[in-house]
């Protein structure tokens, strides 16, 4: 047995032979014991091996719980946050396929016939590092170029326009109005069912614009203007916050933004500019 890397005989956990960690590719060994024999889990595992397995899954629940929420993009609320969300989903598919045929090359290494091990190993590398990720990462950059493109605001329409400056550590909103321009801080007004044309920029160091349930985020830069277009599809209040570290309140330097109809706004715009 020593000649073929095997340094003991299986005990009484019942776990299999067990081999020398070293020596695994001269014995073509699939899976090590290690946990199986290694407490907490040799108690758990032994004679408990379904609620292990439900103990198991407590953790993908709680990562489930944190797809929805006021700051979660993957419960949008406007055309242009659905198509990131959609972004997301797409890149997570090809990661999954990517992985998934990694996962297969291995089994078949481990498991697979013995007449695997006379494929070359450039022919591996060729094959399963390059002929199969290069097509999908191609196909999600093209696609996520596509979605980018979209994003941006398009000419043509009759958007609202509403310009942001932003400072350590708020954010100051201003309306163009008949009667003048109209400022309010912290606090963004926005009609529901019209295109809205954000302007940010800083009047300090670099801030980064996000409202994450309706559409991507946006540098704000000092001595420049960027644009992002918004939309929402519902009225309500929506969490905005800065993501890009700005210093020590950076933590706190959110805001909200509030979706009205469109006589809701026209009447909010119209009170703030009488104050």
């Amino acid at each position: 047995m020593n000649g073929h890397c095997v340094q003991w005989m299986a005990g009484n956990g019942d776990c299999g032979v067990g081999r020398l960690l070293l020596h695994l590719g001269d014995d073509r060994v699939g899976c090590v014991a290690f946990f199986h024999l290694t407490f907490p889990f040799r108690a758990l595992t032994r004679g408990r091996s379904a609620g292990f397995r439900f103990i198991a899954l407590i953790p993908l629940l709680l990562l489930v719980s944190a797809c929805s929420g006021d700051l979660s993009t993957l419960a949008p609320a406007g055309p242009a946050s659905r198509k990131v969300a959609l972004l997301w989903w797409v890149m997570l598919g090809g990661a999954c396929a990517i992985f998934m045929l990694i996962a297969v090359l291995l089994a078949l290494v481990f498991f697979g016939p013995a007449s695997l091990a006379r494929v070359k190993t450039h022919h591996w590398l060729i094959g399963g590092g390059i002929g199969f990720p290069i097509p999908i990462l191609t196909a999600l950059v093209a696609f996520s170029f596509m979605q980018g493109e979209s994003l941006l605001p398009q000419s043509g329409s009759d958007p609202l326009r509403i310009y942001v400056v932003s400072r350590m550590w708020k954010w100051e909103f201003a309306y163009e109005t008949p009667t003048g321009e109209v400022r309010i801080s912290d606090v963004m007004h926005m009609p529901v069912g019209r295109d809205v044309i954000v302007e940010v920029t800083s009047d300090d160091v670099i801030h980064s614009f996000w409202v994450p349930r309706l559409g991507g985020k946006i540098d704000a830069i000092p001595g420049l203007s960027n644009k992002i277009a918004l939309r929402a599809d519902q009225t309500g209040t929506f969490g905005g916050i800065c993501a890009e570290y700005c210093g020590t309140g950076h933590a706190g330097m959110s805001f909200r933004v509030v979706a009205h109809t469109e006589s809701e706004f026209s009447k909010v715009i119209g009170g703030l500019g009488q104050r």
